[in-house]
């Protein structure tokens, strides 16, 4: 059973995502907070697989709610809840360690294969929304482009890495499409970021997926 956290300032829009993912047989909702401080006392309370976190949220925002709940031992998944009205906030918060972003008009169906692919440990990033965010990928162009040249000091198996990344797999899927071992895989992706000073896989996916790693061929099966 998947347990999910939905963190929003609006009880309805809680609402809204508690029904929707109550038609679910393997997710359960184990609470509903609404600022970022109630969040994090939830996670420590139900100890929750996926937390939806709303960004924009008086008091403790979503953003510093984030980055407390990615900091703990054992954090759950943080999925970044928008409406795409400040594509800076879904940066940041991938930045805070957020593992993806949905649209808060999600259809039901592909909301609850989101949650399932947020929870089996694959990054959530929309493809539509993503093409948007990478409009303005990382900040300004010239930061953009340095980091796009930094992709010719990896070596080809971390090339090959990074292409996974950017399409979302996690470190297990990863080692079974390139027939690694997950330790080594664990190893070329924390180099990858050092090399590419990216905060986290997800900031190295998106810059994959800009840098067109990988797009003459479909995403890897697991």
């Amino acid at each position: 059973m998947i347990r999910v956290l939905l963190v929003d300032d609006d009880p309805l829009v809680c609402a809204h995502l508690r029904t929707i993912l109550a038609t679910a047989d393997d997710i359960t909702v184990v609470d509903e907070a609404y600022d970022g401080a109630a969040a994090l006392d939830a996670v420590t309370r139900h100890r929750p697989d996926v937390v939806l976190m709303d960004l924009r949220m008086p008091g403790v925002d979503g953003l510093t709610a984030t980055g407390r709940i990615t900091a703990l031992c054992e954090p759950p998944v943080v999925v970044a809840l928008t409406t795409f009205d400040t594509d800076d906030h879904v940066l940041r918060a991938l930045a805070a360690g957020a593992a993806g972003f949905l649209l808060k008009s999600t259809p039901p169906g592909d909301l609850i294969a989101l949650v399932r692919v947020a929870a089996d440990g694959h990054s959530v990033l929309s493809p539509s929304a993503t093409r948007r965010l990478l409009d303005t990928a990382v900040g300004r162009a010239a930061e953009r482009d340095e980091r796009l040249d930094l992709i010719a000091t990896l070596t080809e198996r971390e090339r090959e890495v990074l292409a996974c990344l950017g399409h979302g797999m996690s470190n297990a899927d990863i080692a079974r499409h390139l027939h690694l071992s997950p330790t080594t895989v664990k190893g070329h992706v924390s180099r990858i970021l050092v090399k590419l000073d990216c905060p986290n896989r997800n900031h190295a996916g998106l810059l994959a997926q800009q840098a067109r790693l990988g797009h003459n061929r479909s995403a890897p099966s697991s």
